[in-house]
């Protein structure tokens, strides 16, 4: 009796989270591109317009991180906390992250990191998702009950500047040196045109991808750093680590 392939199972989506409207791009925009080219659904919600940014309107910022996200085969949308440049770690917010968790049920969820030498933005979202990956989980919460609970598997965090890396966790290496991954992130990155004229952002975050690949042996690779140990059904499933010994 001939028996039927089984199918691969779809991957769990992957949300992920910016302050501003190129802090994905810049930061795991490689990251973004590879999954989305393996088939996983990403969606990426930026919580600002970049209103107190020194180049780019918050329409063409808005604009520009349209055309990223298309060209990452990533949907996106914009929400309104603080306000650029004024957000504040509240449990109300908290609670508006959790809301998007258990609508969107993903997987992966992707923040900044919460190392607070960076723009001040960009750790204390890292701090809101972390609250609202939490909230999300408990079904008692009156103001999410509308919506079934959700626990994502794994908060990993990226870091949009070497300064946010943080020094005490043991990052996860994703390799993006596909060429068609590595394209897409640059493409991507230079979409945001009002923010290359401050600085060649997109040479800077591929040259930091470039050591962490040196690192790894391999072309780029890009640091996301668990929020919590990763755990794994079998040892089959880790590729290998990035230092051979």
């Amino acid at each position: 009796m001939k028996r039927t392939p089984k199918s691969r199972p779809e991957p769990g989506s992957l949300l992920a989270f910016g302050a501003h409207p190129d802090d994905i791009e810049f930061g795991c925009g490689g990251v973004i591109a590879v999954e989305a080219q393996a088939g996983r659904r990403v969606h990426l919600v930026i919580c600002s317009r970049g209103e107190a940014g020194t180049c780019g309107t918050p329409r063409q910022r808005v604009a520009e991180a349209k055309s990223a996200a298309k060209r990452l085969g990533a949907t996106i949308e914009f929400i309104e906390l603080d306000g650029d440049a004024l957000l504040e770690v509240r449990a109300a917010h908290a609670v508006k992250l959790a809301r998007i968790l258990r609508r969107e049920r993903p997987a992966i969820v992707l923040a900044p990191s919460p190392v607070e030498n960076q723009h001040p933005d960009h750790f204390r979202l890292g701090r809101l998702v972390r609250d609202a990956a939490r909230l999300a989980r408990y079904g008692g919460l009156a103001p999410l009950r509308k919506l079934a609970a959700h626990a994502v598997d794994h908060l990993l965090y990226y870091a949009v500047t070497p300064e946010a890396e943080p020094h005490d966790v043991t990052p996860v290496l994703v390799d993006v040196s596909a060429p068609k991954a590595l394209a897409a992130w640059r493409a991507c990155m230079e979409a945001h045109a009002s923010q290359m004229q401050v600085r060649n952002y997109a040479e800077l975050q591929l040259t930091r991808a470039r050591m962490w690949g040196l690192r790894a042996g391999v072309g780029h690779a890009i640091a996301l750093f668990p929020n919590d140990p990763l755990v794994v059904q079998s040892l089959s499933s880790v590729a290998r680590a990035a230092r051979r010994f």
